[in-house]
Protein backbone atom coordinates (compact mmCIF):
# COMPACT_ATOMS: atom_id res chain seq x y z
CA UNK A 1 0.00 0.00 0.00
CA UNK A 2 1.65 2.75 -1.13
CA UNK A 3 0.75 6.38 -0.18
CA UNK A 4 2.26 9.99 0.14
CA UNK A 5 4.86 11.02 3.28
CA UNK A 6 1.91 13.41 4.48
CA UNK A 7 -0.79 10.39 4.82
CA UNK A 8 2.09 8.74 6.65
CA UNK A 9 2.94 11.48 9.08
CA UNK A 10 -0.45 11.83 9.55
CA UNK A 11 -1.28 8.32 10.36
CA UNK A 12 2.11 8.22 12.81
CA UNK A 13 0.74 11.24 14.71
CA UNK A 14 -2.99 9.46 15.39
CA UNK A 15 -0.55 6.05 16.36
CA UNK A 16 -1.75 4.58 13.40
CA UNK A 17 0.70 2.17 13.34
CA UNK A 18 1.81 -0.25 10.57
CA UNK A 19 3.53 -3.70 11.32
CA UNK A 20 5.81 -3.13 8.04
CA UNK A 21 7.50 0.24 6.83
CA UNK A 22 9.06 0.27 3.47
CA UNK A 23 10.74 3.97 2.68
CA UNK A 24 12.99 4.35 -0.27
CA UNK A 25 13.92 6.48 -2.89
CA UNK A 26 16.31 8.55 -4.36
CA UNK A 27 15.58 11.72 -1.82
CA UNK A 28 16.40 10.74 1.60
CA UNK A 29 14.94 13.93 3.47
CA UNK A 30 11.74 12.43 3.81
CA UNK A 31 12.90 8.96 4.44
CA UNK A 32 15.21 10.42 7.24
CA UNK A 33 12.04 12.42 8.61
CA UNK A 34 9.68 9.44 8.62
CA UNK A 35 12.34 6.96 10.28
CA UNK A 36 13.14 10.05 12.93
CA UNK A 37 9.52 10.64 14.02
CA UNK A 38 9.34 6.83 14.49
CA UNK A 39 12.35 6.66 16.18
CA UNK A 40 11.71 9.23 18.58
CA UNK A 41 8.03 9.38 19.45
CA UNK A 42 6.14 5.76 19.09
CA UNK A 43 8.21 4.50 22.21
CA UNK A 44 8.38 6.84 25.48
CA UNK A 45 11.96 7.18 26.83
CA UNK A 46 11.81 3.97 29.63
CA UNK A 47 10.29 2.14 26.37
CA UNK A 48 12.85 2.52 24.43
CA UNK A 49 15.77 1.23 26.31
CA UNK A 50 14.40 -2.96 26.15
CA UNK A 51 12.09 -1.95 23.08
CA UNK A 52 13.82 -0.23 20.26
CA UNK A 53 16.74 -1.96 18.46
CA UNK A 54 18.47 -0.15 15.24
CA UNK A 55 20.60 -2.40 12.34
CA UNK A 56 22.51 -0.87 9.28
CA UNK A 57 22.09 -2.95 6.26
CA UNK A 58 25.99 -3.35 5.65
CA UNK A 59 26.55 -4.94 9.03
CA UNK A 60 23.60 -7.26 9.46
CA UNK A 61 21.32 -9.69 7.30
CA UNK A 62 18.08 -9.86 7.02
CA UNK A 63 17.97 -13.21 9.22
CA UNK A 64 19.24 -11.19 12.17
CA UNK A 65 16.85 -8.21 11.70
CA UNK A 66 14.01 -10.68 11.22
CA UNK A 67 14.78 -12.89 14.51
CA UNK A 68 14.78 -9.42 16.41
CA UNK A 69 11.19 -8.64 14.35
CA UNK A 70 9.65 -11.84 15.73
CA UNK A 71 10.36 -11.20 19.48
CA UNK A 72 7.33 -9.74 21.68
CA UNK A 73 7.95 -6.23 23.45
CA UNK A 74 9.00 -5.58 27.05
CA UNK A 75 6.85 -4.05 29.14
CA UNK A 76 5.16 -1.97 26.10
CA UNK A 77 2.59 -2.35 23.35
CA UNK A 78 4.82 -2.21 20.90
CA UNK A 79 8.87 -2.71 19.95
CA UNK A 80 9.91 -0.91 16.97
CA UNK A 81 13.04 -2.89 14.84
CA UNK A 82 14.59 0.05 12.35
CA UNK A 83 17.27 -0.57 9.46
CA UNK A 84 19.22 2.13 8.47
CA UNK A 85 21.11 1.77 4.80
CA UNK A 86 18.83 -0.96 3.96
CA UNK A 87 20.00 -0.65 0.38
CA UNK A 88 23.49 -2.16 1.47
CA UNK A 89 22.22 -5.49 3.21
CA UNK A 90 22.93 -7.84 0.65
CA UNK A 91 20.73 -10.69 0.93
CA UNK A 92 17.40 -8.31 1.92
CA UNK A 93 15.67 -10.00 -1.16
CA UNK A 94 17.88 -13.31 -1.48
CA UNK A 95 17.75 -14.42 2.13
CA UNK A 96 15.91 -17.68 2.81
CA UNK A 97 16.50 -19.22 -0.88
CA UNK A 98 14.92 -18.70 -4.44
CA UNK A 99 11.09 -19.64 -4.11
CA UNK A 100 10.49 -17.42 -0.81
CA UNK A 101 12.73 -14.97 0.70
CA UNK A 102 12.70 -14.60 4.71
CA UNK A 103 11.47 -11.21 4.18
CA UNK A 104 8.48 -12.08 1.82
CA UNK A 105 7.36 -15.09 4.47
CA UNK A 106 7.58 -12.38 7.13
CA UNK A 107 5.18 -9.89 5.35
CA UNK A 108 2.59 -12.65 4.98
CA UNK A 109 2.23 -12.81 8.91
CA UNK A 110 4.08 -9.79 10.58
CA UNK A 111 4.64 -9.81 14.42
CA UNK A 112 1.31 -7.45 14.97
CA UNK A 113 3.10 -6.11 18.47
CA UNK A 114 6.67 -5.40 16.47
CA UNK A 115 6.73 -1.84 14.10
CA UNK A 116 9.43 -2.87 11.60
CA UNK A 117 10.94 -0.18 9.46
CA UNK A 118 12.96 -0.14 6.79
CA UNK A 119 15.48 2.85 4.88
CA UNK A 120 16.51 1.75 1.36
CA UNK A 121 17.87 5.22 -0.16
CA UNK A 122 19.47 6.69 -2.57
CA UNK A 123 17.98 4.77 -5.20
CA UNK A 124 14.42 3.54 -6.85
CA UNK A 125 13.74 -0.22 -6.00
CA UNK A 126 12.88 -2.07 -9.81
CA UNK A 127 9.32 -2.26 -9.34
CA UNK A 128 8.87 -4.94 -11.30
CA UNK A 129 9.83 -7.76 -9.26
CA UNK A 130 8.05 -10.04 -7.25
CA UNK A 131 9.80 -8.92 -4.42
CA UNK A 132 9.10 -4.85 -4.74
CA UNK A 133 5.60 -5.75 -5.61
CA UNK A 134 4.75 -7.70 -2.69
CA UNK A 135 5.95 -4.80 -0.44
CA UNK A 136 4.43 -2.12 -2.23
CA UNK A 137 0.96 -4.04 -1.34
CA UNK A 138 1.93 -5.70 1.94
CA UNK A 139 4.08 -2.91 3.58
CA UNK A 140 3.71 0.64 3.92
CA UNK A 141 5.00 1.49 1.11
CA UNK A 142 6.78 5.06 0.67
CA UNK A 143 8.82 5.94 -2.71
CA UNK A 144 10.48 9.25 -1.91
CA UNK A 145 11.81 10.33 -5.60
CA UNK A 146 13.79 12.97 -6.34
CA UNK A 147 12.62 16.49 -7.53
CA UNK A 148 13.72 18.35 -10.55
CA UNK A 149 15.35 21.67 -10.36
CA UNK A 150 12.50 23.42 -11.66
CA UNK A 151 10.49 22.19 -8.23
CA UNK A 152 12.91 23.27 -6.33
CA UNK A 153 11.46 26.88 -5.68
CA UNK A 154 7.75 25.37 -5.57
CA UNK A 155 9.04 23.26 -2.76
CA UNK A 156 11.04 26.06 -1.01
CA UNK A 157 7.97 28.10 -1.25
CA UNK A 158 5.85 25.58 0.59
CA UNK A 159 8.38 24.66 3.01
CA UNK A 160 8.32 28.26 4.28
CA UNK A 161 4.59 28.55 4.11
CA UNK A 162 4.07 25.66 6.07
CA UNK A 163 6.82 26.63 9.06
CA UNK A 164 4.36 30.18 9.16
CA UNK A 165 6.65 32.07 7.08
CA UNK A 166 6.21 34.42 3.78
CA UNK A 167 8.89 35.11 0.92
CA UNK A 168 9.38 37.61 -1.59
CA UNK A 169 9.61 36.35 -5.28
CA UNK A 170 13.57 37.70 -5.94
CA UNK A 171 14.63 36.10 -2.04
CA UNK A 172 12.99 32.63 -3.08
CA UNK A 173 14.38 32.90 -6.56
CA UNK A 174 18.07 33.60 -4.84
CA UNK A 175 17.65 30.30 -1.95
CA UNK A 176 16.75 28.29 -5.49
CA UNK A 177 19.32 29.10 -7.54
CA UNK A 178 22.20 28.74 -4.83
CA UNK A 179 20.78 25.93 -2.32
CA UNK A 180 20.92 23.36 -4.80
CA UNK A 181 18.19 20.34 -4.69
CA UNK A 182 19.35 18.75 -1.97
CA UNK A 183 16.27 19.14 0.66
CA UNK A 184 18.60 18.82 3.64
CA UNK A 185 20.33 21.12 2.85
CA UNK A 186 17.80 23.49 1.96
CA UNK A 187 15.71 22.89 5.01
CA UNK A 188 18.76 23.43 7.27
CA UNK A 189 19.42 26.30 5.78
CA UNK A 190 16.31 27.47 5.93
CA UNK A 191 16.54 27.00 9.74
CA UNK A 192 19.03 29.25 9.96
CA UNK A 193 17.18 32.15 8.67
CA UNK A 194 14.23 31.59 10.93
CA UNK A 195 15.84 31.12 14.14
CA UNK A 196 16.06 34.66 14.33
CA UNK A 197 12.68 35.40 12.61
CA UNK A 198 9.15 35.08 14.14
CA UNK A 199 6.41 33.98 12.06
CA UNK A 200 4.99 35.59 9.95
CA UNK A 201 7.81 37.29 9.34
CA UNK A 202 8.84 38.02 5.63
CA UNK A 203 12.24 36.19 4.89
CA UNK A 204 14.18 38.86 2.41
CA UNK A 205 17.11 39.39 0.58
CA UNK A 206 19.11 41.27 3.26
CA UNK A 207 17.73 38.00 5.56
CA UNK A 208 19.25 35.39 3.28
CA UNK A 209 22.82 37.47 3.31
CA UNK A 210 22.98 37.86 6.76
CA UNK A 211 21.96 34.45 7.41
CA UNK A 212 23.11 32.10 4.73
CA UNK A 213 26.58 34.25 3.59
CA UNK A 214 24.78 34.67 -0.16
CA UNK A 215 25.68 38.03 -1.14
CA UNK A 216 22.50 39.92 -1.95
CA UNK A 217 24.38 42.02 -4.91
CA UNK A 218 27.16 39.37 -5.83
CA UNK A 219 25.45 36.31 -6.95
CA UNK A 220 24.17 34.47 -9.81
CA UNK A 221 20.86 35.81 -9.59
CA UNK A 222 21.99 39.26 -10.02
CA UNK A 223 24.69 38.07 -12.77
CA UNK A 224 21.94 36.81 -14.95
CA UNK A 225 20.25 39.70 -14.58
CA UNK A 226 23.33 42.20 -15.55
CA UNK A 227 23.64 39.71 -18.65
CA UNK A 228 20.19 39.74 -19.57
CA UNK A 229 19.84 44.08 -19.29
CA UNK A 230 23.36 44.27 -21.29
CA UNK A 231 24.99 45.96 -18.41
CA UNK A 232 28.53 45.08 -18.96
CA UNK A 233 29.65 47.16 -15.83
CA UNK A 234 27.76 45.47 -13.46
CA UNK A 235 28.57 42.08 -15.10
CA UNK A 236 31.82 42.42 -14.63
CA UNK A 237 31.82 43.90 -11.12
CA UNK A 238 29.90 40.77 -10.17
CA UNK A 239 32.51 38.33 -11.65
CA UNK A 240 35.33 39.93 -10.32
CA UNK A 241 33.67 39.10 -6.69
CA UNK A 242 32.97 35.65 -8.11
CA UNK A 243 36.68 35.18 -9.34
CA UNK A 244 38.12 36.94 -5.95
CA UNK A 245 35.79 34.09 -3.96
CA UNK A 246 35.74 30.91 -5.79
CA UNK A 247 35.57 28.89 -2.61
CA UNK A 248 31.69 30.32 -2.46
CA UNK A 249 31.22 30.58 -6.03
CA UNK A 250 32.99 27.50 -7.72
CA UNK A 251 33.50 28.11 -11.64
CA UNK A 252 31.75 24.83 -12.89
CA UNK A 253 28.74 26.13 -10.72
CA UNK A 254 28.41 29.09 -12.36
CA UNK A 255 28.55 27.56 -16.00
CA UNK A 256 26.06 25.18 -14.86
CA UNK A 257 23.59 27.84 -14.03
CA UNK A 258 24.42 30.35 -16.58
CA UNK A 259 23.67 27.49 -19.16
CA UNK A 260 20.57 26.88 -17.41
CA UNK A 261 19.89 30.62 -17.59
CA UNK A 262 20.85 30.95 -21.72
CA UNK A 263 18.72 27.78 -22.49
CA UNK A 264 15.42 28.94 -21.10
CA UNK A 265 16.00 32.29 -23.44
CA UNK A 266 16.44 29.68 -26.34
CA UNK A 267 13.45 27.89 -25.60
CA UNK A 268 11.53 31.31 -24.80
CA UNK A 269 12.20 32.46 -28.97
CA UNK A 270 10.90 28.66 -29.74
CA UNK A 271 7.37 29.58 -28.09
CA UNK A 272 4.57 30.09 -30.38
CA UNK A 273 2.24 30.93 -27.17
CA UNK A 274 4.47 33.96 -25.45
CA UNK A 275 1.87 34.35 -23.00
CA UNK A 276 2.67 35.43 -19.71
CA UNK A 277 1.42 32.33 -17.96
CA UNK A 278 2.40 29.84 -20.45
CA UNK A 279 6.11 31.25 -20.45
CA UNK A 280 6.04 30.56 -17.09
CA UNK A 281 5.00 27.19 -17.17
CA UNK A 282 7.25 26.32 -20.05
CA UNK A 283 10.38 28.07 -18.48
CA UNK A 284 9.43 26.59 -15.09
CA UNK A 285 10.20 30.54 -13.56
CA UNK A 286 7.64 32.66 -11.72
CA UNK A 287 5.40 34.77 -13.74
CA UNK A 288 7.06 37.95 -11.82
CA UNK A 289 10.01 36.58 -13.87
CA UNK A 290 8.87 36.88 -17.43
CA UNK A 291 9.38 40.23 -18.57
CA UNK A 292 12.96 39.87 -17.17
CA UNK A 293 13.04 36.72 -19.55
CA UNK A 294 11.39 38.56 -22.47
CA UNK A 295 13.97 41.80 -22.10
CA UNK A 296 16.76 39.04 -22.04
CA UNK A 297 15.73 37.49 -25.04
CA UNK A 298 15.42 40.59 -26.99
CA UNK A 299 19.14 41.43 -26.43
CA UNK A 300 20.46 37.74 -27.05
CA UNK A 301 19.00 35.93 -30.76
CA UNK A 302 18.65 32.54 -31.28
CA UNK A 303 22.21 32.85 -32.88
CA UNK A 304 23.73 34.83 -30.29
CA UNK A 305 22.62 32.30 -27.33
CA UNK A 306 23.71 29.33 -29.76
CA UNK A 307 27.60 31.13 -29.79
CA UNK A 308 27.25 30.97 -25.56
CA UNK A 309 26.56 27.82 -25.18
CA UNK A 310 29.46 27.26 -27.15
CA UNK A 311 31.52 29.37 -25.26
CA UNK A 312 30.18 27.65 -22.01
CA UNK A 313 31.13 24.26 -23.06
CA UNK A 314 34.66 25.59 -23.97
CA UNK A 315 35.05 26.76 -20.32
CA UNK A 316 33.58 24.05 -18.51
CA UNK A 317 36.06 21.44 -20.20
CA UNK A 318 38.82 24.31 -19.79
CA UNK A 319 38.14 24.27 -15.74
CA UNK A 320 38.58 20.13 -15.73
CA UNK A 321 42.19 20.66 -17.33
CA UNK A 322 41.13 19.78 -20.93
CA UNK A 323 43.23 21.41 -23.30
CA UNK A 324 44.45 24.02 -20.28
CA UNK A 325 47.29 22.04 -17.78
CA UNK A 326 47.07 25.38 -15.49
CA UNK A 327 43.76 25.89 -14.07
CA UNK A 328 43.49 28.99 -12.56
CA UNK A 329 39.51 29.85 -12.12
CA UNK A 330 39.97 33.69 -11.70
CA UNK A 331 41.51 33.79 -15.00
CA UNK A 332 38.90 31.54 -16.46
CA UNK A 333 36.00 33.60 -14.70
CA UNK A 334 37.09 36.72 -16.29
CA UNK A 335 37.88 35.05 -19.91
CA UNK A 336 34.72 33.48 -20.25
CA UNK A 337 32.63 36.60 -19.01
CA UNK A 338 34.55 39.17 -22.21
CA UNK A 339 33.54 36.39 -24.56
CA UNK A 340 29.82 36.17 -22.98
CA UNK A 341 30.28 40.06 -22.91
CA UNK A 342 30.90 40.26 -26.71
CA UNK A 343 29.50 37.55 -28.03
CA UNK A 344 28.20 39.09 -31.28
CA UNK A 345 31.94 39.78 -32.15
CA UNK A 346 33.05 36.35 -32.03
CA UNK A 347 34.44 35.33 -35.38
CA UNK A 348 32.15 32.96 -37.41
CA UNK A 349 35.49 30.33 -37.57
CA UNK A 350 35.07 29.62 -33.40
CA UNK A 351 31.49 28.40 -34.10
CA UNK A 352 32.78 25.09 -34.78
CA UNK A 353 30.12 23.23 -32.93
CA UNK A 354 26.86 24.14 -30.99
CA UNK A 355 26.55 22.68 -27.47
CA UNK A 356 23.23 22.25 -26.67
CA UNK A 357 23.37 19.56 -24.22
Amino acid sequence: MATTYKEILAGLEKKLYHPVYFFCGEEPYYIDLLSQYIEKNVLDEGEREFNQMTFYGRENSIATVLDAAYRFPMMSNYQVVIVKEAQEMRDLFTGGGDDKNMLLNYLEKPQKSTILVFCYKYKKLDMRTSAAKKLSKSALFFDSAKLYDRQIPQWIESYIKDKGYIIGHKALALLAEYLGSDLSKIANELGKLMINLKPPAEITVSDIESNIGISKDYNIFELQTALGSRDMGKALQIVEYFASNTKDNPFVMSVVSLYNYFSKLFILHSLKDKSRNNVAAKLGVSPYFVADYEKAARAYAPASIQKIFHILREYDLKSKGVGNASVNEEELYKEFMLKIMYVDKVPQSEQTRIFLS
